[in-house]
């Protein structure tokens, strides 16, 4: 399987064309581990929750706290003021000359 591709910035990742912003790369490494693994923990509470073996809200929750804390969402950890892309198609972003250059995009 092949990595998806990074922006340039390494701001972002694309899958099937879509920018999804990557966690901070100021959190030191340690803490990175703990949140990573509590935000798989809490995507397989979801997956019980919806299986009806938990409280949805509550896993849902966990999600949320662990992306919001690896910087995947919430105020973004950048400092130059760029504005945040999450989510947005590749090719109507400010990224749509580099997505262009891309094998296979």
């Amino acid at each position: 399987m092949t990595a998806p591709p990074v922006t340039p910035d390494g701001r972002y990742l694309v899958v099937r064309g879509r920018l999804w912003r990557r966690a901070d790369p100021g959190l030191d490494e340690g803490r990175r581990a703990g949140l990573v693994s509590e935000l798989m923990a809490a995507r397989r509470a979801v997956r019980a929750a919806l299986g009806g073996e938990g409280d949805l809200l509550a896993a849902r929750a966990r999600v949320d706290a662990a992306k919001r804390a690896l910087g995947e969402r919430g105020p973004v950890w950048w400092r130059d003021g760029a504005p945040d892309q999450n989510r947005r198609m590749a090719a109507n972003s400010s990224y749509a000359g580099w997505y262009a250059g891309l094998d296979g995009a």
